[in-house]
């Protein structure tokens, strides 16, 4: 029987959201086996001097996990 949990991560990135949303999923592939897909939820960023810094995405990771 296999059961799918899902796990909540941020991610970040200094260049942009697509690779904040990848760094979160690769580090959690080091952990996590079977990932199956992944929810972004929620896109932020900090700002200096005018200029967008320091991107993150919430992302919510699900995978297959045999019981």
């Amino acid at each position: 029987m296999h059961v799918v949990k899902v796990t909540e991560l941020i991610g970040e990135s200094s260049h942009n959201w697509n690779d904040a949303v990848q760094n979160a999923v690769k580090e959690a592939s080091t952990h996590i086996p079977n990932i199956t897909g992944v929810e972004v939820y929620n896109l932020t960023c900090g700002v200096r001097d005018g200029r967008l810094m320091e991107y993150k995405a919430n992302v919510k990771v699900a995978y297959k996990n045999e019981i």
